[in-house]
């Protein structure tokens, strides 16, 4: 057999004619219903009533994506596609078509002329697939239009790939979002000895929705030294002549590829320490916005415009004096020269396409991982603490779970990672760095650069919240384990991305061909109960109620109230699967109440009666009081024994609530509690007094269903500035003062009148104390739980 000359005027047509058919199916997707080759004139029966997609995007990432196959096949590449510009959907569905990969997982989809109207139809038709990319397509991590998370998930799924290339192209209004922006710092943490490549593809194609996109206008002279800066190396194609274009474009990949080979192959002959940051290839491909489509229609320029946008031209079953217009436009692709008589893809076309899963759809990456490996958990207990007297000794629950994260690294090299954003010390994981260091291709300036090396298991050196939540998915849905650690306030910049990662899984959990992917764990630490020094800014527990809106099987809020109580979680968590779990933790010194065995009772069964700290408790007590958080349980235990001096004959059963949506009624979570269950912790009509981590319309939403309506709520109240610890918890009403006096009159009314007068008292005392002395009073930092005299 004679070699094949990938860059011979044969081959090029051949590629050619794929980018052709693949920009046939993509119109094809958006407009018509049935007579998908035009075999007869259409009729208004084969087209849609309303169709919907978009176009402009379209046919300059059918040309990347033609040509990324053909260097696939050149150099026997492992790489995938992702499709950052919004609402292209039809690329990655056409060329997995075109491949066959499409058909392999959708066996009714076939590749004949009945296949293809099936796929036509389905295409942003009630019951078929959207007008992106999503799971329901092969090949697919990233769903497409989330506006600037495109680079930052390729990085992630390439970190400890060492022979993986993600080809992401990145263009309209998405390459000037702040993420994507702050994204092309990615090249700062990939190591070429250990790590795959990245490779951008800028495609400016001058338009957005109706405005001129801003890095078109920017001179090649600009770009470069923009992106040289950024210690990218830019690669330039430009033009709109199919003729002229193949050949630069073929010939720019070649370069673009043999270079990504040369960095690895010449950092991969020393050490991975000693490697240093190479400068990886960007190509930055200029095409009209619409290539190939309708150059004008009523009168107005279309290709090369905003007008391209979305549907050229309104061609639609109420307005059939356009079909002639929408046939002379997919005629123009020749598809006669592209399929047969039965609707296949010629012969010599399908020659072209990879093998196997060397085809970008087929490309198990993208399915769960290539050989995904399940985590290596160490005996968490081996750092549990001894708990001998409750609250006696005081921990940081982060420092302590630290020593267990260690651990992890130590048995898992390659398929496990920790991301932060320049905060992993502030939140207290530094005994991390005892045994790996954050990875950082830069220079390094030693001894004052602390822990930076080319090889860490730690990614902590950029401030940005969106990247790390970035790289996490990518990771995650490439079939590896890790977590994402972050002030609890700063979370909410990724509301959109948790919202977008849990839509993905929940439909992924829909295709029954994909893998479960490790579920995506997120810790909030530096909490809003304990922003000191930061203020009102940085405080919002809001992750909480955010997510339990989303569906709740696919959704984990925990929080642990303790040392033990946190690694019994991450313990859970991180083995779990198809999941956000959302864990809300302390990194301040805080008494530690729960034994290891507690804990584990605590995650098993989400929260627990907790017998040392119930007072005269029998099957109807006074009150119930629970909590559910660090600064919560120590609030209400004070509480407890503030109202137990008072009250000696008070009746209190205390419940520690760990995985807070177990309190779900199960006509809303089939992992709730049954009614039976919850009445028998909560009772039907005694007063519950609930101290929350977050906003309390969460807790009122989860009690909304039970027959008990006795529901007295402390939680985050909106208040705050830069005060002491205590204080926070006094200005939200979730201290024990304010805990003990709604108690108190919950129970006894108007004869509580003078224990109110003394908790009003105390916090005034507060008040004044701390505008003196700049602490909180001896009372609250000195005070210890004491065992209760029980049973009177």
């Amino acid at each position: 057999m004679s070699e094949v000359n990938y860059s011979s005027e044969d081959y090029l047509n051949k590629v050619d004619a794929w980018w052709r058919a693949a920009n046939y199916l993509s119109i094809g997707q958006i407009y018509l219903k049935d007579n998908p080759l035009l075999k007869r004139p259409l009729k208004k029966e084969d087209i849609k009533i309303n169709p919907i997609g978009h176009w402009g995007t379209v046919p300059g990432q059918n040309f990347v994506y033609a040509h990324l196959n053909r260097v696939i096949n050149k150099y026997d590449l492992n790489m995938f596609f992702i499709e950052g510009p919004g609402h292209g959907g039809q690329v990655m569905v056409s060329n997995a078509y075109l491949d066959g990969s499409y058909s392999e997982v959708y066996p009714d989809i076939t590749t004949d002329e009945e296949g293809m109207a099936k796929l036509f139809q389905q295409f942003s038709f009630p019951g078929g697939i959207g007008s992106h990319a999503a799971p329901e397509t092969p090949g697919s991590i990233h769903e497409g239009g989330e506006l600037g998370y495109a680079l930052s998930h390729a990085t992630g799924a390439v970190l400890d790939h060492p022979d993986l290339i993600a080809a992401v192209t990145i263009g309209d209004g998405e390459a000037e979002t702040g993420a994507l922006a702050t994204s092309w710092f990615s090249n700062v943490f990939i190591n070429p000895v250990t790590d795959g490549a990245v490779l951008p593809v800028l495609h400016l194609n001058d338009y957005k929705i109706a405005n001129p996109t801003i890095l078109s206008r920017k001179s090649d002279e600009e770009l470069t030294k923009y992106f040289e800066g950024l210690g990218w190396t830019p690669l330039f194609v430009e033009g709109d002549d199919p003729d002229n274009m193949h050949p630069k474009m073929a010939d720019t990949l070649d370069q673009a590829i043999e270079q990504i080979q040369s960095i690895q192959k010449n950092a991969r002959q020393k050490s991975a320490e000693d490697t240093e940051m190479p400068h990886w290839p960007v190509v930055i491909l200029r095409s009209p916005k619409g290539w190939t489509g309708p150059e004008e229609w009523d009168g107005e320029p279309v290709e090369g415009t905003f007008r391209s946008h979305q549907v050229p031209i309104p061609a639609e079953q109420g307005s059939m004096e356009y079909s002639e217009a929408l046939t002379d436009w997919m005629t123009a692709y020749r598809p006669e020269e592209l399929f047969d008589e039965e609707g296949k893809l010629i012969e010599e076309l399908k020659a072209i396409a990879p093998k196997g899963n060397k085809r970008m759809g087929a490309n198990p990456v993208t399915n769960g991982g290539i050989d995904p490996k399940p985590l290596k958990l160490p005996d968490w207990h081996r750092h549990a603490l001894e708990i001998s007297t409750p609250g006696a000794e005081k921990e940081k629950d982060m420092m302590v779970f630290g020593r267990f994260a260690r651990d992890i690294i130590d048995l898992n090299p390659d398929n496990f990672r920790i991301i932060s954003t320049d905060e992993l010390k502030s939140n207290r994981l530094n005994e991390v760095l005892e045994t790996t260091d954050r990875q950082w291709m830069e220079d390094i300036d030693e001894p004052e650069d602390e822990a930076q090396s080319s090889t860490g298991r730690v990614i902590d050196s950029q401030l940005s919240e969106h990247q790390a939540e970035g790289w996490m998915e990518g990771y995650v849905l490439t079939g590896r384990h890790g977590f994402f650690v972050s002030y609890e306030g700063f979370l909410r910049i990724v509301d959109s991305m948790l919202t977008q990662h849990f839509k993905w899984i929940r439909k992924a959990d829909e295709q029954k061909w994909r893998r479960k992917y490790p579920s995506l764990n997120i810790i909030a630490s530096s909490s809003v109960f304990q922003q000191d020094h930061n203020g009102y800014t940085h405080q919002d527990p809001g992750i909480s109620t955010h997510l339990a809106d989303k569906k709740r099987e696919y959704i984990r809020a925990y929080f642990p109230a303790d040392a033990n109580s946190l690694m019994a979680v991450m313990n859970r968590v991180l083995t779990s699967t198809q999941k956000v779990n959302l864990i809300v933790s302390s990194k301040h010194p805080r008494p530690q109440f729960y034994s290891a065995e507690e804990a584990e009772e605590l995650i098993d069964k989400g929260l627990k009666v907790i017998d040392w700290a119930s007072v005269n408790d029998s099957d109807d007590p006074d009150i119930v009081i629970a909590a559910a958080g660090t600064e919560p349980n120590l609030e209400a235990l004070a509480a407890i024994s503030i109202l137990h001096k008072a009250y000696p004959d008070l009746s209190v059963r205390f419940i520690n609530v760990v995985d807070l949506l177990k309190l779900a009624s199960q006509k809303k979570d089939s992992r709730g509690l049954s009614d039976e269950a919850f009445n028998k912790l909560f009772t039907k009509d005694k007063p519950v007094l609930f101290a929350f981590h977050g906003y309390e319309g969460l807790i009122r939403g989860l009690f909304f269903d039970r027959e008990n309506r006795q529901l007295i709520t402390h939680g985050y109240r909106e208040n705050g500035d830069v005060t002491t610890p205590f204080d926070m918890r006094v200005v939200n009403e979730l201290d024990r003062f304010h805990l003990a006096k709604d108690a108190a009159h919950a129970v006894y009314g108007e004869q509580a009148a003078e224990f109110e007068n003394e908790m009003d008292r105390l916090l005034d005392k507060h008040h004044h104390y701390i505008r003196e002395h700049g602490d909180d009073m001896p009372e609250v930092t000195e005070w210890k739980w004491e065992p209760l005299d029980r049973f009177k």
